[in-house]
C-alpha cells in the first residue's frame, strides 16, 4: 500500500513538474531583457530571472535544469523574454546562448568623429570611452598609429547588449586590418605607395573623392600618376579635413591656399593620416588603380567624373560641367 502511495505522488510530482516544464511563463505581454553575466551559476540564474518576474519559484527552473543535464550548459549573454515562452523552451534557448543581438553601423566615408557619435548615442553600447582621448583610445584598442581616422572597416556589427565601445572599435579596426592586408597582397607591381597605410592613406581620399563607384579605379589611376611623377594631389577632401569642424561646407580660395598637414594644394604627396573610412572598393581602388595617363578629373554634377590627360582638356572639362552649370 505505502509503495502504491509513493508510485502515485511520484506519478503527480512526474505530471507536476512537466506541466511546469510546458507551459508558458505568461508573465506579461512585455517581452524582459534578462542578462546573464560570465561566471553565473545555475542558483543565481533561476533568482534572477524570479527577480525580474519572469519565473514564480526559482528552485523549479533549477531542479528542471539539472533533471534535464543542463544546469552547467547556460550561457551567458542578454536574453530577451515572451511570455508564450516555456521554462522548457526558454532552458534550451539559455543552452543554446540564443543571446539578443543589436547592431551598429559605421558608414564608408565617415570620419572618426561620425564613428564616436554614433558609438555614444547607441542605446545599448557600454560607453567605456567617455572621457577618452583620441590616443587613448588608441592604447585602449592596442593600435600603434598615431591618429584613428580610417582604421575602421565601414561594416554593420553586430553585438550583445552591454558591449563596450571599445570592444566594437576594436573589431572594426581587426576588420580592416585584415582587409588592407589581403589588397595590399594583391597589389599591382607598379603601385605608387610603399606601405599598407600609405594605400590606407590613398584609398580614404579616393572614397570621399568618388560619388560614382565606377569612377574610383580611374581616380586611383588619376592619384597614383600624380604621385610617380611629384604632382601635388590636389584634392578638395584632404583640404576640408584640414579646416577642420569649423568647415561650413562651402571651400574657398584661401582655404585651398592656407597651409596645414592635409592640404593637398600646398604640399606635395599624402597627407600624414587617411581622412576618412575607406571601404573595400576604395582599397581595391588604391592597391590595383586603373590603368590609365589621365592626370585629372572633374565632378560632371551626377556624381561621376571626367577625366581628362592634360591641363586644356581638363580647363574645357571645368568650364562645361563647373562653369556652365551654375
Amino acid at each position: 500500500m505505502i509503495l502504491l502511495v509513493l508510485v502515485l505522488v511520484g506519478i503527480g510530482a512526474a505530471y507536476t513538474f512537466d506541466r511546469f516544464a510546458r507551459t508558458p511563463l505568461g508573465f506579461s505581454p512585455t517581452p524582459v531583457r534578462v542578462t546573464v553575466e560570465p561566471g553565473m551559476g545555475l542558483r543565481a540564474i533561476s533568482n534572477r530571472l524570479t527577480q525580474q518576474g519572469v519565473i514564480r519559484w526559482p528552485w523549479a527552473f533549477t531542479a528542471l535544469a539539472r533533471w534535464r543535464g543542463q544546469g552547467a550548459q547556460l550561457k551567458a549573454g542578454v536574453y530577451e523574454i515572451s511570455a508564450d515562452l516555456s521554462p522548457s523552451a526558454l532552458l534550451d534557448r539559455m543552452v543554446a546562448g540564443q543571446v539578443v543581438q543589436v547592431e551598429v553601423r559605421f558608414v564608408e566615408g565617415w570620419g572618426f568623429r561620425q564613428v564616436r557619435a554614433a558609438l555614444d548615442a547607441h542605446p545599448d553600447v557600454r560607453h567605456d570611452s567617455v572621457g577618452l582621448d583620441d590616443r587613448q583610445i588608441l592604447q585602449r584598442i592596442g593600435a600603434a598609429e598615431a591618429s584613428p581616422e580610417g582604421l575602421f572597416f565601414p561594416d554593420t556589427y553586430r553585438f550583445s547588449p552591454g558591449t563596450s565601445d571599445l570592444v566594437l572599435l576594436r573589431a572594426a579596426r581587426d576588420r580592416m586590418q585584415t582587409k588592407l592586408d589581403a589588397q595590399w597582397a594583391e597589389r599591382a607591381a607598379d603601385i605608387a605607395v610603399s606601405t599598407p597605410y600609405e594605400m590606407l592613406i590613398l584609398a580614404s581620399i579616393i572614397e570621399k573623392e568618388t560619388g560614382h563607384p565606377e569612377d574610383r579605379p580611374m581616380i586611383g589611376g588619376v592619384f597614383a600618376n600624380r604621385l610617380r611623377i611629384g604632382m601635388r594631389l590636389q584634392s578638395d577632401p584632404t583640404v576640408i579635413y584640414g579646416v577642420g569642424p569649423q568647415f561650413d561646407g562651402n571651400l574657398r580660395r584661401r582655404d585651398l591656399e592656407t597651409d596645414t598637414p592635409w592640404n593637398t594644394y600646398t604640399r606635395a604627396g599624402l597627407p600624414p593620416s587617411p581622412i576618412a573610412l575607406p571601404g573595400e572598393a576604395a582599397l581595391a581602388a588604391a592597391a590595383r588603380p586603373a590603368a590609365t595617363k589621365a592626370l585629372y578629373f572633374v565632378a560632371r554634377g551626377d556624381g561621376s567624373s571626367e577625366f581628362s590627360h592634360n591641363l586644356n582638356d581638363h580647363n574645357r572639362a571645368v568650364y562645361r560641367f563647373q562653369i556652365q552649370r551654375r
